[in-house]
């Protein structure tokens, strides 16, 4: 598999953000990578744009995007592209994760804040490479990968035994 050099944009815009994880941007950048390199044949260079919010911003863009007036884990936007403009990496989309939401999981289903954002990046990283989990035929393709992602990670399955 041809191995894809992967750009990733960040924006900070909640301040809970920093010190969640030592080297937040190498941490994102990694789960990142490792979705997209293990996932995807996607030859050159490409880009994803991460935003890391809280739950009131989260609300609105699921209200504005997918009518859904409650905040939410993870947000993907995919770009759409199939090819990149001349001279410029393909834009795949864009990731946005909700601070208070995602920390209020990881307590919930007792893991470490750091694996279940690693889990959440690599989840919205496959949307934007074209996985849903809308229909049990879909999840049963796309869990599996997210798995195989993250224990390459070294993080374990978020699905307990299925899969």
């Amino acid at each position: 598999m041809t191995q894809s050099t992967l750009t990733v944009d960040i924006n900070t815009q909640a301040g809970a953000w920093q010190g969640t994880v030592p080297d937040l941007t190498a941490f994102i950048e990694r789960a990142l990578n490792a979705a997209v390199n293990t996932v995807s044949d996607l030859p050159g260079e490409v880009e994803v744009s991460v935003l890391l919010t809280d739950d009131a911003h989260q609300q609105a863009l699921n209200a504005q995007w997918r009518g859904k007036d409650k905040p939410t884990n993870v947000l993907s936007f995919p770009a759409g592209e199939d090819e990149p403009h001349p001279g410029q990496p393909l834009l795949l989309g864009d990731i946005s994760l909700a601070f208070e939401t995602l920390g209020r999981e990881a307590a919930e289903q007792q893991k470490s804040l750091a694996d279940h954002l690693c889990h959440l990046l690599v989840h919205g990283m496959l949307h934007l490479l074209g996985f849903d989990h809308e229909t049990e035929q879909d999840a049963d393709e796309m869990e599996p990968l997210e798995i195989e992602v993250l224990a390459g990670l070294g993080v374990s399955s978020p699905y307990g035994d299925r899969a």
